[in-house]
């Protein structure tokens, strides 16, 4: 981003606050997550609000769950605010304490952990409730699957950094699944509170944010994706453990959490070197070679579970 278009935006921020809250911000930080959505932290007076703008996105859809969310208890931000300024859509939030666990991850302790594991599964019990009224008929689970699998296979094979063969390796394990896929129902779950998205202040969860879709289907996806996302970043999985006790898996659904680990590896895999509006997901020789020894812990790990 330009500094002419850094200032262009604070000023527009500005006024935006202005008009909403009849007074000016009097601190301002554009936060570094975000790939689809500018994020500000603002602080006008004695309150903080968050900001998302967009030049795309109306979030029609946002606004949607999260007060569908707030009528389950569910901790979201309350929507404040929404309109166009200018060329963008905004959204102003309320703010809500805490850091994403993956900042805090290490700190956390075994007993942290297990709390924020058990309130993680009664927020998605909870979740559960919601109408999926814009389901349509002839809705599969497994559709859902090939789609993320397709889309690796597309990134992998634009960007190079990985041998596409992976993926089709992971989509030939779908046979194992064809009955327990074919009993998934379109169930709501938040689906993208891994090792971000989840904020926690003193060792519990203290909000829910960026909340711009509901999964369907199999909420073990969430599970799997904090598990890659953790191993990704070098860290204990113990939380991951907790969750999968709190859910209290068959053996069907253990193996599935195998296959859906692997799915998300060379969906991370896809990611690498991606290009979203001003930000470049990163990737390096270290990156490429730690989810290659994901991948290959996750395969072993599988096939160690089919051997017995």
């Amino acid at each position: 981003m330009s500094e002419t278009t850094k200032n262009n935006l604070e000023e527009m921020v500005s006024n935006l606050f202005f008009s909403c809250f009849q007074t000016y911000p009097q601190e301002m930080e554009r936060c570094s997550i975000g790939i689809g959505n500018l994020v500000y932290i603002v602080k006008c007076a004695d309150a903080m609000y968050v900001l998302r703008c967009s030049q795309e996105d109306s979030y029609v859809d946002t606004i949607h769950w999260l007060q569908e969310l707030r009528k389950l208890d569910v901790p979201v931000p309350e929507v404040l605010h929404h309109g166009i300024c200018e060329e963008y859509h905004y959204l102003i939030l309320s703010y809500l304490p805490g850091k994403d666990i993956g900042v805090v991850y290490n700190d956390l302790s075994k007993a942290h952990k297990q709390t924020i594991a058990k309130d993680v599964m009664q927020i998605q019990r909870r979740v559960k409730d919601l109408p999926m009224s814009h389901i349509e008929d002839g809705w599969s689970w497994v559709q859902i699957v090939d789609e993320l699998l397709d889309r690796a296979v597309d990134r992998i094979s634009e960007n190079g950094y990985f041998d596409v063969e992976k993926v089709q390796k992971v989509r030939s394990l779908k046979g194992y699944f064809e009955a327990y896929f074919a009993g998934i129902k379109p169930v709501a779950y938040l689906d993208d509170i891994s090792t971000k998205n989840l904020l926690i202040q003193d060792g519990n969860v203290s909000g829910v944010i960026d909340v711009d879709w509901m999964g369907e289907g199999d909420d073990l996806t969430f599970i799997a994706m904090t598990y890659v996302a953790l191993l990704n970043m070098e860290c204990e999985t113990d939380y991951v453990d907790y969750l999968l006790e709190e859910r209290d898996c068959s053996a069907v659904e253990r193996k599935a959490f195998l296959f859906y680990s692997l799915m998300y590896c060379v969906d991370f895999m896809g990611e690498r070197g991606m290009q979203f509006g001003d930000k470049k997901v990163e990737v390096n020789e270290e990156i490429v070679g730690r989810l290659n020894w994901i991948y290959e812990m996750l395969w072993e790990r599988w096939e160690g579970e089919n051997r017995k």
